[in-house]
């Protein structure tokens, strides 16, 4: 009985929804690169390696620069730099991509590990920790509404930004000529070519996109979340987004659904401390909630028609 009290209580909490909301904008950055990146016909599983890049460049930049936005900058150019790599390989040279994305996620790794070594001295388990860090709002006056203000009105900045993305990205896929010419790349590249949109062009933007926007993730979490830099801090985040993408059946809407509810298991984790049950179990809370969700949607889902598929010009 413990154990459901303890729950109801916590469920009353604004601290629960308003963390809730907090790693759901995390999650929904990536997501929402690959929503892009899909639609326009890569796969990308590299989110992982992109985000965990952008992490430590955030950190190392704020050292450096003492410039919290300068951080952020960098976190994107190095979750740029990591996609246009998977790009290439992709895209130009037709590999395989699922082989490309795991490969950039090891060496994303690996690299990380390296730098935070050299520059820091530290082993691979070292703590770099954040001199800035990413500022929260409190909205005058709708901060201080009972629960709706904590939970909404008293977030990182970076929550804000992550629903415009979101609002930007819906507008763009569905209301505009640009998006309507990245959806046919994803369905039918060969019909698009005949069209005169460059394939080509636009599966590279929306590959880099994707980056960009799993940069500016590992930028909120080491500098907005945990102000501080672990090897392989990203604990598996990037791919959560991927199962979020595909539970919300590649669209920014329904991939922020699926973000709200993997938020919402890790905040109960966080959470451990008010609630009489191993934390251990809890630990595993967002994992399971990844495998029950891509158990239950996975088969009923259909992915744009050429994802994954390389465009060789005049083959059919």
């Amino acid at each position: 009985m413990n154990f459901f009290t303890d729950i109801f209580r916590l469920l009353g909490t604004p601290d629960l929804w308003h963390a809730s909301l907090q790693y759901a904008a995390l999650l929904l950055l990536p997501a929402l690169g690959g929503v892009i990146s899909e639609r326009a016909g890569v796969v990308n599983i590299a989110m992982e390696g992109m985000m965990l890049t952008g992490a430590f460049f955030a950190v190392a930049v704020d050292l450096a620069a003492h410039n919290v936005w300068l951080a952020v900058l960098a976190s994107m150019v190095a979750g740029g730099l990591m996609a246009l790599i998977h790009a290439v390989v992709s895209i130009r040279y037709r590999a395989d991509q699922i082989v490309s994305g795991v490969a950039i996620n090891i060496f994303a790794a690996g690299i990380t590990v390296f730098l935070v070594n050299r520059l820091y001295g530290l082993a691979d388990v070292g703590q770099v920790a954040a001199r800035d860090s990413l500022p929260n709002w409190n909205i005058p006056l709708l901060g201080a509404i009972p629960f709706l203000g904590r939970v909404f009105f008293q977030q990182n900045i970076m929550v804000y930004i992550a629903l415009l993305v979101l609002l930007g990205t819906q507008v763009l896929l569905f209301r505009t000529r640009l998006g309507l010419r990245l959806r046919s790349v994803g369905e039918h590249p060969q019909a698009a070519d005949t069209a005169g949109i460059n394939v080509y062009v636009l599966r590279y933007g929306a590959v880099v996109t994707c980056g960009l926007l799993s940069g500016l993730a590992g930028a909120f979490l080491a500098i907005g979340i945990a102000n501080t830099f672990v090897p392989g801090m990203t604990d598996g985040r990037g791919y959560i987004a991927l199962a979020a993408m595909i539970f919300g059946k590649w669209t920014p809407i329904g991939a922020f659904i699926a973000t709200l509810i993997f938020g919402f298991g890790q905040a109960v984790y966080d959470a451990n401390s008010s609630i009489h049950v191993s934390q251990y179990l809890l630990s595993m809370t967002p994992y399971l909630l990844t495998l029950i969700v891509l158990a239950a949607v996975v088969r009923r889902s259909s992915p744009p028609a050429a994802d994954g598929i390389p465009y060789i010009p005049g083959a059919e």
